[in-house]
């Protein structure tokens, strides 16, 4: 980590002196000098971090020099970025002709330091300040630099880039199953335990009119870390056998510190879908209590920790109320965990070291995924069955050095491994620091500080990969030119998910599998807290006396879940004047009272803010000119933002996304120019009326949640839809809202038009037409928001047209569509041909109701036409090309008027859906029959039919006189009472 944060010191320098060139300007008098004095002591200390950070470990004076040399990096880092700020606004001061900056200055030649009398008060302040605090960190790096002779540091010689290692050619992560080895004995033996001694018909057990008095049975797999419990109880609870023994399957991560009612809210939000808003914990047990009352549940408890039976007992208490044949699950490291929560001795199941072959089998599918010769092959595994040995038999430890040899191609770069001293390391655990020090030096300087910078999430959190990039841009650990630091923070979240310190990957059903989110490994966790302890600190409310770990803390996260919303803001957070990062954990559901004109006057180092729930931002924002990521949380009570945020230039995210009730932005938000970011509520209700004049400014965005037109208003304070054009960068997710007059697409003596088509990096659009406005403008408008062919998600919502198809048709030009949802297009008649859509996977048309019938044009496909001219009038003709060819999923809701769904004749082996899996038809009172292709398709899966009263007389089970011809649908559901399942089959 200290490596990182010195390669990042001497990268700033060298931008000093390239922007106060650029500039024309000096703030500093002797800036040369001073740059250049920075630079050698940085990089002679840069030269024998490696050493100290490998000594570090065994020798504690060491570790302290590098805590100070880590803390002093940060203080330079700091006044660095404040003087390259200053710059900066010289500059946009400049360009912008601010009356501050003397017109003389624009004939300054770079070489001349500025007279004094051309700086405002404020600046020549500013000048000394920047000076003052150099020379104090000068004076500590003077004591740093002074022990690195006193301790003998070896001079590294390889001076490394700090790119970050290519990905090797595979671009997939492997199967997550080569993880389970030497495990099914374990398995078998568990699920045994699970259904053991329970009757064959869970209907019994729910409807017993007596309730057990006994807890369920518990069953705990203990072992030291690493091991693999939390693996194998995967295992069990996703197995089908077991799953379908249970009525309800229930997860909870425990972990630290321990607290009943989180998690007998996490229960309820499992067993409901939903979190619980209950606040008093005798009424979060009682909503326990009546949820699991006879049922048969398995729930598992993962990574306990507490030995304290009484923490459990009214817990427990609730948990007496399920069928007797319920099971509990426990992961934990220690035996007495297991016998505190009440489970019995033969119900203890220890998990014991994998064998050397299965830890053979794990480490060489991930070292050796490349072809080598016979001779290659013998000489690799004879060194890298000696590491595997040791590895001692733990997962992780395998798992992680397989991850890393996987990079390195040559027999010395794994004998080096095999030889290094790190292997005697035991301080972190078992035997594991080793293998994650190994692969921690290995990381390139910047993803030294990517991976470290996790220690600040609660362990076992969730985390999500594109918050967490945006978070590292905010600390400057993507140090990229241009605007494709997204691209290269996926590059490093890739990077450190190939080595194994992110595992358990939430991947999109769509994109390839893209990662959503995922989490870090508990001892993995422990290491990178055990990198930072003293820079990575977390805050817990629920604790009685608060204190913070660290008073050097550069990084703090507030955690906990309280009982109360008038838990106020923890004050000693107002004096850690160093802190970088204050971030709010998601999990509180207080409301702390935070004094916010103190937070900004006195910690004025933050670079991120994430989750304040306040009302009102103060003007003092304006002081914390290093801020970069402002995310306002589910904020329901702020209502506007103040000017004095657009002062701050080096902001890169704004995140309101959640601030529904946010009436406008900052008239001045052109001046943000460094923004990239900017996510503000995509929802209809959202009370944002338009956007501010100077949108167009924003040239380096990247993400825009929504841009709201003005409805056709004349103020010159809205942004028009042709300030799109300007943002060139979008990609993503967009929506349009208030769309529908046609002055929002500019001056009718413009010819420019509404570009998106050229915006390729756009994915998901959504359109949100105003209803006030004339049907005639929504035609206009719908035409000219022409998307980009590589649109894979498109919505429309509330359009006013006779036609949902552009003249220009362009609708049936987006090949890469995938999903198409049409909702409350209620003049609408006809719908294009969107069967021609040959990508589209899912379709949803929600409240069309003028739609009385959907004919073949509605398919999309050729029609024989000799066949069109003898039965010209019939609602039947043959096809000759396959229509919606990956369709799967097909939603009909609220469409009160459609009366009638054509058939056609299927030839030259042609289909019609064939991928059809999913069939919702709700609130249709008048539609009569479902075609032939629909009856006889044998893909469908699910039909849902509510609250259609001719297809529930026509169909259903009990009464419908063409109840064969959908009978072999697997599962049916009919209600004549609305959307809730009834009668499923």
């Amino acid at each position: 980590m200290a490596e990182a944060i010195v390669s990042t010191i001497l990268e700033q320098l060298a931008l000093i002196l390239v922007e106060q060139t650029a500039a024309g300007v000096r703030l500093i008098a002797g800036a040369e000098e001073e740059v250049e004095n920075l630079h050698r002591r940085f990089h002679l200390i840069k030269a024998v971090v490696e050493d100290a950070e490998k000594r570090q470990m065994k020798e504690t004076a060491v570790r302290v020099w590098l805590d100070d040399l880590k803390h002093a990096s940060y203080d330079m880092e700091d006044v660095l970025d404040e003087w390259n700020t200053a710059i900066r606004k010289l500059q946009m001061k400049r360009s912008s002709g601010d009356a501050n900056v003397s017109q003389p200055m624009r004939t300054v030649r770079p070489s001349f330091i500025i007279p004094s009398y051309w700086f405002s008060p404020g600046q020549l302040v500013q000048r000394h300040n920047i000076a003052t605090k150099i020379k104090n960190v000068d004076k500590k790096l003077d004591n740093i630099v002074r022990d690195i002779n006193a301790y003998g540091f070896i001079i590294s010689r390889e001076q490394g880039s700090g790119k970050v290692a290519s990905r090797p050619s595979t671009t997939s992560f492997l199967d997550e199953s080569y993880e389970i080895r030497g495990r099914n004995h374990l398995q078998n033996k568990v699920a045994s335990l699970l259904m053991s001694g329970s009757e064959s018909s869970t209907a019994s057990a729910a409807s017993s009119s007596q309730v057990p008095t006994q807890r369920p049975t518990i069953i705990s797999i203990t072992g030291m870390g690493g091991i693999g419990k939390t693996t194998l109880a995967k295992l069990i609870f996703n197995d089908n056998e077991v799953r379908n023994h249970f009525n309800e399957k229930i997860w909870v991560c425990v972990s630290e510190p321990f607290d009943d009612i989180r998690i007998a809210k996490a229960i309820l939000e499992s067993l409901k879908g939903s979190a619980t808003n209950a606040v008093e914990s005798e009424t979060v047990l009682k909503q326990l209590r009546e949820s699991i009352e006879g049922k048969k549940f398995f729930l598992v408890l993962d990574d306990v920790w507490t030995e304290e039976p009484q923490n459990w007992e009214q817990l427990l208490g609730c948990l007496r109320c399920g069928s007797k044949e319920s099971r509990i699950l426990v992961t934990t490291r220690n035996e007495k965990v297991a016998i505190a929560i009440g489970t019995t001795k033969f119900n203890i199941i220890p998990i014991e070291l994998l064998s050397d072959e299965d830890c053979w089998s794990i480490f060489s599918q991930l070292a050796l995924s490349r072809r080598l010769d016979i001779e290659e092959s013998e000489n690799f595994e004879n060194i890298g069955r000696q590491i595997v040995s040791k590895c001692k038999g733990l997962p992780l430890a395998v798992k992680t050095l397989g991850s890393l040899l996987r990079f390195k191609g040559k027999i010395e770069e794994w004998q080096r491994v095999l030889e290094n001293e790190l292997w005697e390391l035991e301080e972190l655990d078992e035997g594991l620091l080793g293998p994650l020090l190994l692969s921690y030096l290995d990381l390139p300087p910047p993803l030294k500080k990517c991976f470290s910078y996790c220690a600040i999430f609660p362990k076992d959190s969730r985390l999500e990969k594109d918050k967490l990039i945006r978070l590292w841009m905010a600390q400057d650990y993507l140090k990229v030119k241009g605007r494709e630091d997204m691209v290269v923070g996926e590059g490093y979240f890739e990077n450190l998910a190939m080595r194994s310190l992110f595992q358990d990957f939430e991947r999109s059903e769509h994109d390839g599998g893209k990662i959503i989110s995922c989490q870090m490994h508990d001892m993995v966790h422990d290491f990178s807290q055990f990198l930072t302890k003293t820079e990575c600190s977390a805050l817990d409310v629920n604790k009685s006396r608060l204190q913070l770990p660290s008073w050097k803390a550069r990084h703090l996260m507030i955690t906990g879940e309280t009982r109360s919303e008038m838990v106020p803001f923890p004050s000693m957070v107002y004096d850690e004047t160093k802190l970088r990062s204050l971030v709010l954990d998601q999990r509180l559901s207080f409301k702390p009272r935070i004094a916010l004109s103190k937070l900004f006057d006195r910690l004025t180092c933050l670079r991120s803010i994430d989750g304040l729930p306040v009302g009102q931002i103060p003007k003092g924002i304006k002081k914390l000119i290093h801020l970069r990521y402002l995310a306002l949380g589910e904020n329901p009570w702020i209502k506007e933002l103040p000017e004095a945020l657009c002062e701050l230039c080096n902001l890169q995210t704004l995140d309101v996304s959640l601030c529904h009730y946010l009436k406008r932005l900052p008239e001045r938000i052109g001046q943000l120019i460094n923004l990239r970011h900017l996510m503000n509520s995509k929802e209809e209700w959202s009370r944002l009326s338009y956007m501010p004049r100077g949108m167009e400014r924003l040239t380096g965005l990247r993400t825009l949640g929504a841009f709201v037109a003005s409805g056709g208003k004349s103020s010159k304070a809205c942004s028009s839809l042709k300030s799109l054009n300007k943002l060139k960068h979008l990609e993503g997710s967009l929506t349009l809202r208030g769309l529908g007059n046609e002055r929002d697409l500019g001056d009718d003596n413009d010819d420019e038009k509404v570009d998106l088509k050229s915006k390729m990096k756009l994915v998901d659009l959504h359109l949100r037409f105003d209803s006030t406005t004339k049907t005639k403008d929504h035609r206009v408008v719908l035409e000219c928001l022409q998307p980009p062919s590589s649109l894979e998600k498109l919505g429309i919502y509330g359009y006013a047209g006779d036609t949902i198809s552009p003249t220009s048709d362009w609708m049936l030009s987006l090949a890469k569509l995938r999903v198409l949802t049409l909702r409350f297009c209620n003049e609408c008649e006809c719908l294009p041909p969107l069967g021609k859509l040959p990508c589209l996977e899912t379709l949803v048309l929600e409240g069309m109701s003028s739609v009385k019938r959907l004919g073949n044009g509605f398919l999309g496909i050729a029609e024989d036409h000799q066949a069109r001219a003898d039965q010209a009038e019939t609602a039947s003709s043959i096809i000759r090309d396959t229509a919606f060819p990956r369709l799967e999923t097909l939603e009909f809701l609220d469409m009160e008027k459609w009366e009638e769904w054509d058939d056609c004749e299927i030839a030259g082996g042609k289909t019609i859906m064939p991928r059809l899996r999913h069939l919702s038809i709700c609130w249709s009172p008048e539609l009569k029959a479902l075609p032939d292709y629909i009856l006889g398709s044998t893909s469908l899966d699910k039909l849902l039919i509510y609250y259609s009263r001719h297809l529930n007389n026509r169909y259903n089970m009990e009464t419908g006189p063409e109840w064969p011809k959908i009978s072999h649908v697997p599962n049916i559901s009919f209600t004549l009472h609305g959307p809730a399942a009834q009668g499923s089959l």
